[in-house]
């Protein structure tokens, strides 16, 4: 054999081995590419819940080979619930831990847990939850997003530099709401108080110029956002409960191996299931270094008590009657809290009040789990 004949023997083979590394890399495809997700959230770095999606993060990286990594975002460096969602429908980002309020245009049936005072007690929430959380998630889905989970933040209370015993004493005052929280200006406007918009970061600020003196929202997060040191009172008296979302665009997982999905929504499923467990579990810690701090405990009469749920069942029929949200879930959360507390299925709310003092502040969308939930 001749040297070129040699030569172009060996130039043939390289071009076989050439198209079979292509071909092999075509049928791995882009599954078999690394795919970052960018999760972005206002919880602080350090708190329970970045900790628990920290090992989560690393199970992920494992149990997929490296094929899904996960960035995360804490501490609002992405900006608030509201600007991180644009983000993800622009792509710039892929996820994020999100109070419900944010998908208010999106899919307003999430809300529904907001309702002003609509909880009694912790077990009527893990009731309701039990039957209505699979009917949101599923709404989620229709919506694009994939939810590994709803998240417990808390019972939101009202506090505020004066004591307030009395939605009277309510609207003397400058209350916070969350900027672009349609249900919860809607809850205050209802309490015929006027709202302060402002977004998360602000508020602190706000709090110590005198832009606002009052808030709602659960002890376990004045504490670690600090707007409890601009605080003396605290309302013994949860007025909402709040509830965070743990969501990636469905976009975002496109071309992800069925396997590693399953892992994903297995891994991402157990962690907000342990946040929500956590943060209950961190309410009365928080609640105690509230006391601790000085902060003075206002327990409402049963009278004022009353008086509070009659504006929170007109805020409930404001909610609905504006399309807050729908009449559908509306329905079946008063059934299923008629047939926790053993009473007919509640008629829908009459809104009707009197001149006395009806409800306190209503409630924000930031935090964690509240007391003793009368």
């Amino acid at each position: 054999m001749t040297i070129s004949s040699r030569r172009g023997g060996c130039r043939l083979a390289w071009r076989w081995a050439f198209l079979a590394a292509w071909l092999l890399a075509a049928v791995a495809g882009p599954s078999a590419a690394a795919k970052t997700l960018k999760i972005a959230t206002v919880s602080p770095a350090g708190s329970a819940w970045m900790k628990v999606l920290a090992e989560a993060v690393a199970e992920v990286d494992a149990a997929t080979e490296g094929r899904i990594a996960i960035k995360v975002y804490p501490g609002g460096a992405l900006g608030d619930d509201a600007t991180v969602l644009r983000r993800m429908r622009a792509g710039q980002v892929h996820g994020g831990l999100l109070t419900a309020a944010v998908f208010n245009t999106i899919y307003k049936d999430i809300q529904v847990y907001n309702l002003p005072m609509a909880f009694r007690g912790f077990g009527e929430v893990d009731a309701a939850r039990e039957t209505l959380d699979p009917l949101l998630l599923a709404g989620l889905a229709e919506a694009g997003f994939e939810c590994f989970g709803i998240a417990e933040v808390g019972m939101a209370y009202a506090m505020s530099k004066a004591p307030v015993r009395r939605v009277a004493d309510g609207r003397r005052l400058k209350v916070w709401t969350p900027q672009g929280d349609v249900a919860a200006e809607r809850a205050l406007r209802a309490f015929e108080i006027k709202p302060v918009a402002l977004p998360i970061a602000d508020v602190l600020t706000g709090l110590q110029t005198g832009l606002i003196d009052t808030v709602t929202a659960p002890p376990v997060a004045a504490v670690p956002l600090l707007w409890h040191t601009q605080l003396k009172y605290i309302v013994d008296l949860p007025l909402m409960y709040i509830h965070g979302l743990f969501v990636v665009s469905q976009r975002a997982l496109r071309g992800v191996e069925l396997a590693d999905l399953a892992a994903l929504r297995r891994i991402l499923g157990t962690a907000v299931r342990q946040a929500d467990r956590l943060n209950r579990a961190d309410h009365d810690k928080a609640w105690a270094a509230l006391g601790q701090q000085g902060i003075e405990t206002v327990t409402p009469t049963p009278a004022e008590v009353a008086d509070w749920r009659s504006y929170a069942a007109a805020a409930s029929k404001e909610w609905v009657d504006s399309g807050v949200i729908g009449t559908g879930i509306y329905d079946a959360l008063q059934t299923r809290l008629a047939t926790v507390r053993g009473e007919p299925a509640a008629p829908e709310p009459t809104g009707s009040r009197s001149e006395s003092a009806r409800s306190p502040l209503p409630a924000s969308s930031s935090g964690a789990p509240g007391p003793q939930g009368s």
